[in-house]
């Protein structure tokens, strides 16, 4: 939307500034002046109007043209050289929207040195990536990524864009909204497409994962969301697979930061990397007290696991914020998830359903896990853990 004083038609009568609750007209000398940093297009100002001075245009009446938009892209990310394996999940669910819209699926990289990764983007389904390498982009900055992916979608208009909802993606994609002028879903689980309408159909969790909301933007691209990691299948590898590497250079002042990155320091603490996992052991409110977290890292250690807990755990402050898996949490999708002592509220299945195998234990025959768990056992789990940790660890040593 967009608002304008007609000043042919102002004659200075002031309604508008009595009528605006946020004071964002002001008087120059008898015209009425909009300030639009303050401005939240709520059109109080033009219904206290007499004199028709103010137009407020509405979004249908300044719709975009939309035509010239085609393909999907998928904002590869990087860390220290290594393509994250998010980029990966994005390219398999790329790749399906691109067949439905009969457009092609292309991978946008960002980085130092990455000529090399890009055969990597290719052998997973893009058919084309647009390559941006520079010293400059080594590590993410906020402000030079923003501007190159700007620039680039000026250039080339997909009409998706799709990106991790990573720390990293979070903060790059949302800034990139707000230049392009374009709408933004974030933390998608399912991404669709109105074949009739070439929408992008965008599903997230709303109202603390109790509903599930579809997010359209009819009348603008790109398309643009973030989609939770390790929601979605990765794409397969393969190496027959040809595409185009588009080289793209940019100068000093579009790659310029006012920040500087002085040192990347690894996360300590956890040594498994919980959304990258192939087997967690999770432990919720039935654990009863911190120290029982014990019997869980004894289990994971045995199998190489990672330990994760519901958010009741975490709330009564037994484990860190870092080990939850739900819809306030980490979103996984383990080879194995080992459930114990967790109803399966909808928010922590929200951030486990998918895994491959999940094994529920808990007393409750009747505990929402076991309907999303392919074995369940009913029993004491101080019981049941112990004695499949000795089981284990007899069998792998």
């Amino acid at each position: 939307m967009s608002i304008e004083i007609i000043t042919d038609k102002c004659v200075g009568c002031q309604l508008c500034i009595k009528a605006c609750p946020f004071d964002a007209i002001y008087m120059e000398g008898k015209l009425a002046v909009i300030d639009f940093d303050k401005c939240t297009l709520c059109g109080a100002c033009v219904e206290s109007c007499k004199f028709d001075a103010i137009l407020l245009r509405k979004e249908e009446e300044i719709k975009q043209d939309i035509s010239a938009y085609k393909g999907v892209w998928v904002i590869a990310e990087q860390k220290n050289g290594i393509i994250q394996s998010v980029t990966y999940e994005l390219l398999g669910e790329g790749k399906k929207l691109a067949d439905k819209l009969g457009v092609e699926l292309c991978a946008v990289l960002l980085g130092k040195d990455m000529e090399s990764k890009c055969n990597e983007l290719v052998h997973r389904g893009a058919e084309k990536v647009y390559l941006v390498d520079s010293p400059k982009l080594k590590q993410y900055q906020n402000e030079p990524y923003t501007n190159v992916i700007t620039e680039l979608i000026n250039e080339y208009k997909p009409e998706i864009v799709l990106c991790g909802a990573t720390s990293t993606g979070r903060s790059l994609v949302s800034r990139v909204a707000v230049k392009i002028d374009a709408g933004l879903t974030a933390d998608c689980t399912g991404l669709d497409i109105d074949e009739e309408r070439r929408l992008l159909l965008q599903t997230r969790p709303a109202f603390g994962g109790n509903i599930m909301a579809t997010i359209i933007c009819p009348n603008h691209r790109p398309q643009m969301a973030t989609v939770r990691h390790k929601v979605m299948k990765e794409a397969e590898v393969d190496k027959s697979k040809k595409g185009e590497v588009i080289k793209k250079s940019y100068d000093d002042k579009m790659l310029f930061s006012r920040t500087k990155v002085l040192k990347v320091v690894d996360e300590e603490g956890q040594t498994v990397n919980l959304t990258e996992a192939d087997i967690i052991v999770s432990g919720g409110r039935g654990l009863g007290k911190p120290e029982s977290f014990s019997v869980l890292h004894e289990l994971a250690d045995a199998i190489g696991g990672a330990v994760g807990a519901s958010r009741a755990a975490v709330d009564a402050d037994w484990i860190a914020y870092s080990h939850q898996v739900g819809q306030t949490g980490k979103t996984v999708c383990p080879k194995i998830y080992i459930s114990c002592g967790i109803s399966g509220q909808i928010q922590h299945l929200a951030g486990m359903s998918s895994s491959d195998i999940i094994i529920a234990i808990n007393k409750d025959p009747d505990a929402p896990i076991f309907k999303v768990a392919n074995y369940g056992i009913v029993g004491d789990l101080f019981e049941i853990i112990p004695a499949l940790t000795k089981k284990l660890k007899e069998i792998l040593s």
